[in-house]
Formats: C-alpha cells, sequence, structure tokens
C-alpha cells in the first residue's frame, strides 16, 4: 500500500490542522491526542512519509530510527512520567494495520501515563 499523504498526521505535519504540540525536533513531533485514553496520552510520529513500524523499520533511515525513539524517550521524560524523573512509569503502544485496529496510516507511537494501565491485552 502506497503512503496517503492525506492522511490527518500528514496534514499536521504540514501544519494543514492544528495540534496541541508537546515536542518537536528534526526527526519526530509529539502532541496530545484528542481523544485520550488515560490522564496522559501523547502521540509521537516520524516526520517522514511512513504508514507503519513495518514501513518505518524497513525504510527509515538508521538515523532517522535512532532519533525518533530518542524522541519517544525524551517526551516521557518531558511529561515527567519516566522512572527516570521520578514519574510512575509509561506505556507506549504502536498498532500495525487493520487487527491492530491503526487507525491512522502514518506510523506513530502512542504514550499513555497518569495512572494504573493494567495488564498488556486482553485474553481471548
Amino acid at each position: 500500500m502506497a503512503y496517503d499523504p492525506e492522511n490527518i498526521f500528514a496534514k499536521i505535519l504540514r501544519e494543514e490542522i492544528p495540534c496541541d504540540k508537546v515536542y518537536e525536533d528534526g526527526t519526530a513531533l509529539a502532541f496530545r491526542d484528542i481523544n485520550p485514553q488515560s490522564p496522559v496520552h501523547v502521540l509521537v510520529i516520524p516526520k517522514g512519509p511512513y504508514e507503519s513500524m513495518d514501513d518505518f523499520s524497513e525504510n527509515a533511515p538508521d538515523a532517522e530510527i535512532a532519533g525518533f525513539f530518542r524522541a519517544v524517550g525524551t517526551v516521557a521524560r518531558q511529561l515527567g512520567v519516566a522512572e527516570a524523573v521520578g514519574g510512575d512509569g509509561y506505556r507506549f503502544l504502536a498498532n500495525t494495520g487493520r487487527d491492530a485496529h491503526q487507525e491512522v496510516p502514518h506510523f506513530h507511537v502512542h504514550i499513555f501515563a497518569g495512572r494504573d494501565l493494567g495488564g498488556m491485552i486482553r485474553r481471548a
């Protein structure tokens, strides 16, 4: 499947749609989710046109991959949820594909925190 440059995150990156930005650098943009599932719910997206984790891990240059994941850690520390800065921890999650319910076809990571997040997944 080809990357859709009209997806909502591509429009946010082009500043056609506003976001509640919490962090930005050369490789990533982080902003608050408009429909938060926990007290802290931030999305971190790469600035490049990657559809999913599969696409990102296969096609992004090593420096972009490293920069993106460093940005995820930076955001968690900046939000005060990382244990390294006295927080109680966080979960980061990337949904890839239909069965995982990926809603936007632009690779992104959710950072959840601010409460006990429970077990990892619901058993079938």
